[in-house]
């Protein structure tokens, strides 16, 4: 490949990256279409081919680095890693690394080295000269075993023998039998040479061989990379050249003498060898063991990496590495994504790419440890990590970069964050979007609603309260020629019908009725509504549907309703959604007031003044609950064991009582301790699931007093009361994967 650098990599799409390695004929059009059209390279099927017990393909980014120049020779670098700022660290030290021609790398033989260890030995001494003078003839042995090896140039080379004193005084003598694999990573071919001359190794040694098998300390395939980089081309905005060169090379010297440095100095050379190996099929986990036992060599554990300032003041650093690694065999014959990983290094041999590996090594140390002695770690990797976030938190495409921003900006990049960022950006988005499709549309507003005690006992006739979601739900209608269209985006919702005929038993359906009652059902129209709460999560959505749309007639049409009115058409949506509804969704979606609300007499019916916003969390849990079902179910137990029940409702119709009390004293305490036994209530009413158990549990763990379901259960929501403690948990329920709903629009 003429050249390795490729202007804005990072910016472009994964189509256009992948043309760029079409283009420069590193893969081909049917690695091309595997990449971007299947994405799994690894079928199940062909894992299960590879290893026992198969279940499924583990994913891992598949990336590449560009800009390297190692021996005079240009490479783009196949990585697989997870964790970010890797690949990006990597390009850029090696764009830094072109400056003065790029890296050189030499290499040994790529020699493994096979083990018999033997025991029972009555003298080490004897054992060992007789082993020594038969070398001849177990190399002959060994080679006879592999005479394919042999061919290719590759072949035993060597014997090498040690004695050791076991912890009980016994000797054992080890055979080392080096072998030169050539292009294979040779871990097969070694462990059959051992097993094979393993019995002409006892007897002459007059031994017992109990391990057969080779050593991962591949410390006879040894790596050298090394680079010059210019002192100008070490400055970075708010520091000098020789400022980061001096602390690179401080950095370098620490890892020396504190092992604790040089466990994180080496896991960042790691990063880069590892993600390497990994893309090109190889075990990377032998390769990672014979690295830091390399690196403790001399008893104590050391940096891989020497960092030196040159006589003329430029930087030279430079990584002897153990890395023995194969480019024929093994897993590459059986994982497409290895050929494709290989095909895009373009390494001929086991050597060329052990090399690379050595650069790539030198380029991640050189990129973490320049970014540790300036700016620190965490700035470059602030905005990659928030990436990862942003993927987790299932940011849609088009509002990703923004959620990316505003999270490295804010300082939280956390999964909380970017669902608060992505519900704010949907915000101001439907708002514009609707405002330019209903230019001249009418609008209706209305609240949702969170019940902080009574659910299910308002239905008999006991009290509940309650609290407004402000503008939860907003509606826009224009006019048409004739039909309905129904869009509601936020619930995934769009529907086109006429008042004959609706949708049974959804939006459609209450729409329906609120057009034949307001004498517009011969007439055309568009309606846009949008929502910030979500549908059948107990929160009051369908309720505050039907005001909104109630009141966006009302105006379109000219009636002037009164909130009674318009409470008394909504109640009739109601009961077409629910079945036999308490009316407290209706009322508090009408008159978004805090309200101890019972259903048997306005008079009992009272608004609550709260002096505050009451410190709370609502929560959804994403499951979907029926209310019509849940009440259902609730009434058929009823009738089954009516004096339980009825104690039950009475209880909570109490609790309810009291409650407004202490919400409007804002004795948070009492009302919390309200809560949770009304959550009990709700529990043995068998409307809980597990899924708001757990999130309950969240809430209490991370400083609620009080928390409970809201609505009718069998999903939905959650409520929990938390003084002091209202980001602790919302950020606690939002990192387990829970939507957070607020009170009040922004």
């Amino acid at each position: 490949m003429s050249d390795s650098r490729i202007a804005a990599f990072y910016r472009k799409s994964i189509a256009d990256r992948i043309e760029a390695l079409v283009a420069r004929k590193l893969i081909d059009a049917a690695d091309a279409s595997a990449l971007l059209e299947d994405g799994q390279l690894l079928t199940p099927e062909l894992a299960d081919k590879m290893i026992e017990n198969v279940i499924g393909v583990f994913g891992l980014p598949f990336a590449t680095a560009p800009n390297f120049r190692v021996n005079d020779r240009d490479y783009i670098v196949p990585m697989v890693v997870e964790e970010p700022s890797v690949v990006a660290g990597v390009s850029s030290a090696a764009k830094t690394a072109r400056i003065a021609g790029g890296f050189k790398a030499t290499s040994t033989d790529p020699v493994l080295i096979g083990q018999i260890q033997l025991v029972d030995i009555a003298e080490p001494d004897p054992a060992v000269q007789a082993l020594f003078a038969a070398s001849d003839e177990l190399i002959e042995l060994a080679n006879d075993l592999q005479p394919n090896l042999l061919a290719r140039g590759g072949g035993a080379r060597e014997i090498e023998l040690f004695k050791y004193r076991l912890p009980d005084g016994k000797w054992t003598v080890v055979l080392h039998v080096l072998v030169d694999t050539r292009d294979a990573m040779g871990a097969n071919i070694v462990n059959t040479i051992c097993e094979g001359i393993a019995p002409r190794v006892e007897a002459i040694a007059s031994g017992r061989a109990c391990l057969k098998i080779l050593s991962n300390l591949a410390d006879k395939s040894l790596v050298t990379a090394s680079v010059k980089i210019p002192l100008a081309g070490l400055a970075r905005e708010g520091f000098s050249a020789d400022a980061v060169r001096d602390g690179i090379v401080l950095a370098n010297e620490i890892a020396n003498i504190d092992p604790y440095r040089a466990a994180t100095h080496n896991k960042g050379i790691m990063n880069g060898i590892d993600a390497v190996a990994i893309a090109t099929g190889n075990d990377w986990r032998a390769v990672e063991a014979a690295a830091h036992a390399y690196a403790a060599r001399g008893g104590t554990y050391r940096a891989l990496t020497s960092w030196t300032v040159e006589s003329n003041g430029d930087l030279y650093g430079e990584i002897i590495i153990p890395i023995k690694v194969g480019v024929v065999g093994g897993s590459l014959k059986s994982n497409p994504a290895a050929s494709i990983g290989l095909r895009i290094a373009g390494t001929k041999s086991a050597t060329e790419l052990a090399e690379l590996m050595g650069a790539v090594g030198l380029a991640q140390n050189f990129a973490a440890l320049g970014a540790l002695v300036t700016e620190g770690i965490q700035k470059g990797h602030m905005s990659l990590h928030a990436r990862s976030v942003a993927v987790s938190a299932a940011t849609p495409a088009e509002l990703f970069d923004q959620v990316v921003e505003g999270m490295v900006d804010s300082g939280d990049v956390k999964r909380w964050k970017a669902h608060q960022l992505i519900d704010e950006l949907q915000d101001k988005a439907e708002t514009k979007d609707t405002d330019s499709i209903f230019e001249n549309a009418v609008h209706g507003t209305a609240s949702g609603k969170v019940i902080l005690l009574g659910e299910h006992a308002a239905v008999y006739d006991r009290h509940v309260l309650a609290l407004p979601l402000e503008s939860a739900v907003t509606a826009a209608i224009v006019e048409t020629q004739a039909g309905i269209n129904l869009s509601i985006p936020d619930w995934d919702i769009e529907q086109s019908f006429t008042v004959k005929n609706p949708a049974r038993g959804g939006a459609g359906e209450a729409l329906a009725l609120i057009m034949r009652q307001l004498g517009a059902a011969d007439r055309g129209f568009d309606i846009r509504v949008r929502s910030r709460i979500p549908v059948a999560m107990g929160l009051g959505a369908s309720a505050a549907l039907a005001v909104a749309i109630i009141r966006a007639f009302d105006k379109l049409l000219g009636l002037d309703m009164d909130n009674g009115a318009i409470e008394k058409l909504a109640f009739e949506c109601e009961k077409l959604a629910h079945g036999m509804p308490s009316g407290i969704d209706n009322n508090i979606a009408t008159y978004g007031e805090p309200v101890l609300y019972s259903k048997s007499s306005a008079t009992r019916t009272k608004p609550i003044p709260l002096a505050e916003p009451p410190p709370i969390v609502i929560a959804s849990s994403g499951i979907r609950g029926a209310t019509k079902e849940q009440v259902a179910g609730v009434r058929s137990r009823f009738e089954k064991n009516t004096e339980l029940y009825t104690t039950i409702f009475d209880e909570i119709n109490e609790m309810s009582i009291a409650g407004a009390v202490a919400l409007k004293d804002c004795d948070y305490d009492t009302l919390g301790s309200f809560m949770n036994v009304c959550h009990g209530f709700l529990n043995a009413l068998q409307v809980s699931t597990p899924e708001l158990e757990k999130m309950v549990e969240i809430a209490r763990a991370n400083g609620a007093i009080g928390a409970k379901l809201t609505g009718a259960g069998g999903g939905g929501s959650i409520v929990a009361i938390c003084p002091d403690k209202v980001s602790e948990v919302a950020q606690a329920l939002h990192a387990a994967g829970y939507q957070i709903i607020r009170m009040r629009d922004r």
